[in-house]
């Protein structure tokens, strides 16, 4: 007898019980299992005891917010995490992407662009542990591994989230050209996210904190004022 594929387990932390509970009601519709509490130190827990395969997390609850609940998820997982919030301002986004969140959906929202996000992060984390094959040479002492998704610069390991690598991989393939902020939104995020420069600006300022010696003077890393970025092939060369 064949096992049943087990279903993508979703946790969901937020204060709110009449949106848990509609929230659950849609998710397990499109197939999730779902796992809620309103409790954001419960939800620190269940990250460890459930295993959800994605998270959703709400900013304005009480005792601890879901800013410090991210930081604090971030110390025992690696799933996607996707603020779901009323918070809409670009500080608040940013600042939630910063701390490692992987997506930011602003309340009130469609089901569709929900459930498209969690589908999205989703397949990038599953997409994740799928060999290429590749191993790129960007740089003097750098390694971009992408069958095992590992970058090394000299003796050092850099931990790249999935799309942190995928924006890295994308810029070395494209070495010495200016990509637009649009063409990396496309290729890492899809259509939906054009325009939403601040999502590329936050993936390349922590790209530049993990591999840049300076990243306030990065080597690798450079701007297209206004346009874009580009890894410079000048090592290559």
């Amino acid at each position: 007898m064949e096992n049943k594929k087990e279903l993508p387990r979703i946790l969901v932390i937020d204060d709110e019980h009449e949106f848990l509970e509609l929230l659950q009601v849609i998710l397990e519709n499109q197939g999730f299992d779902v796992v809620t509490t309103t409790d954001p130190l419960a939800g620190l827990r269940l990250a460890y005891q459930a295993r959800p395969d994605l998270i959703l997390l709400d900013v304005m609850m009480p005792d601890v917010d879901g800013f410090e609940v991210c930081r604090r998820l971030r110390d025992i997982t690696e799933v996607p995490i996707i603020f779901v919030t009323a918070k809409s301002a670009l500080e608040d986004i940013v600042h939630g992407l910063s701390l490692g969140a992987d997506d930011y959906v602003i309340k009130p929202f469609a089901q569709a662009e929900l459930i498209s996000r969690i589908r999205a992060n989703l397949r990038t984390e599953s997409e994740a542990t799928k060999p290429s094959g590749d191993v790129l040479f960007p740089a003097e002492s750098m390694i971009l591994d992408c069958g095992r998704r590992e970058l090394t610069i000299g003796s050092r390991k850099v931990y790249l989230r999935p799309k942190e690598f995928e924006v890295l991989r994308l810029l070395v393939h494209h070495a010495g050209k200016v990509l637009s902020t649009d063409a990396i939104l496309l290729q890492v995020w899809g259509a939906a996210r054009l325009g939403e420069v601040h999502l590329v600006k936050q993936y390349v300022y922590r790209l530049r904190y993990k591999i840049e010696s300076d990243p306030d003077a990065p080597r690798y890393i450079k701007t297209a004022r206004n346009y874009g970025y580009y890894f410079d092939a000048e090592d290559l060369l």
